[in-house]
Parts: structure tokens; sequence; C-alpha cells
């Protein structure tokens, strides 16, 4: 006799943000259930007549009141049979990179709190979303080396040194400033504007802005960005 599968499939969504230097990523606590203590990432289950992309922006959207217009696929989390104690659910992870200071989050739905949280700050989550996370880090760790990423989480006309602190941020560790921009600048991918910052300190700096076209060939015709570290 052939066992009826009875799997649940669901959708995670581990969105980053950036603030003050540091990286964040955002977090719900739920209203329901046997995590109902925990902060867990937003998501929840795939509806029977959506596609499962459609299904995280919606989760997402209802939870924290955030709108995303490219998520990219993360992993697919399911070897442990147990990862959740009401069903066996199958999990879709994606992962997005925001700037954080365009969005007014709000709990809605089963979501009972939303926060922002800095990733060195990331409280005991529900289910196994902690180890959701740490992949999601270790991916965006990686795709520094072969894709210029980051510029989603910056506002559209930015420092330099926000770049470069982004980067330390991100890899956990002090780049050689002086060769990042050098070569970032070779790229063309970054563009200087004729606008300064208007924080008052110091010697007033330039504003930089980021070459969309310019990326994207470059992603085309394959891209290897070496980080030394100071």
């Amino acid at each position: 006799m052939k066992e009826l599968q009875n799997i649940r499939v669901a959708v995670d969504a581990i969105v980053f943000g950036y603030q003050n230097g540091k990286l964040f990523v955002l977090l719900i606590q739920q209203k329901f259930g046997t995590t109902e203590n925990y902060w867990a990432l937003p998501g929840g289950l795939v509806q029977n007549k959506e596609s499962i992309i459609d299904a995280v922006k919606r989760e997402l959207k209802e939870e924290t009141n955030v709108k995303v217009n490219y998520l990219e696929q993360l992993y697919t989390f399911g070897d442990n049979v147990n990862r959740d104690s009401r069903n066996r659910v199958i999990s879709v992870a994606y992962f997005a990179l925001v700037d954080s200071t365009k969005f007014d989050i709000k709990a809605d739905t089963d979501a009972d709190k939303v926060q922002w949280f800095a990733i060195t700050d990331i409280p005991k989550l529900a289910f196994d979303h902690n180890m959701i996370v740490k992949k999601a880090i270790e991916r965006l760790k990686a795709k520094l080396s072969y894709q210029p990423i980051g510029f989603d989480l910056l506002p559209q006309k930015f420092l330099f040194s926000d770049l470069e602190n982004l980067y330390c941020s991100i890899l956990e560790k002090e780049i050689d400033r002086r060769n990042f921009r050098k070569k970032l600048m070779s790229f063309g991918v970054i563009e200087e504007t004729s606008e300064f910052s208007s924080v008052k300190t110091g010697r007033p700096a330039k504003l930089f802005q980021f070459n969309h076209q310019k990326y994207n060939a470059l992603v085309k015709e394959g891209f290897h960005f070496e980080i030394k570290f100071a």
C-alpha cells in the first residue's frame, strides 16, 4: 500500500536592510501557534492557486507592510522532517535587499510585532529560522566576490564611505578601502555626482550613484571582484 503524502509547502522571506553602519534583518513575532513567543522570519503556507513567488510577496506584504519587487531564491529547507512540530513542512526561502528607510513597517494578519534586528543581535528564532538567516548571510558574503551588490540597501545617492562601511558590515572584516575604491570605480558601476552630502561635518563629501546599465552589462559578460582586506 502506497503511503499518501501529507506535506505542506511554505515560504520564508529574509529581508536585509542597512542602517547606521549595520546590516539588519526584518523579523516578526507571531500571534498564534506553538511559536507565538518567538521571533521569526515573515512567511507562511502557499495557497493552492498561487505561485511560490506570489506567496512570499503576499506574506511579506501582509505581515510587515513591505512590498519588494525582486526576491532571489535562496534554498529549500525540508531535510529535518520535524522542523515544524505541527506538520511536515517544506519551506522555500527567498531573500531581498532593501533600503529600510523607505518602508513604514507594520505588523498585520498573524503577525503581532515586526522589527528590524541587527544581524549581530538576532535572538533565538522559531523553527529553523536561525539556520535560514545564517544561510542567507553566507550567500550574501559569497555574492560579493562575483557581483557588486548592496546598492539596493543604500539610498539612490550615497557617500562612498557608506558603501565601504556596508561591505565591512556584511563581510565582518575591515577592507582595503583605497584598493576597494580604485577597483570599483574602474568598473564604472559607480558614478560621482555633482551633489554633496548635507551632513555639515568636516570637508564636504561628494555623493555617488549606481550605474544600472553598466552593471547589467558586466553581469552578462561575467564579473569577478576580488576584495582585499586591510
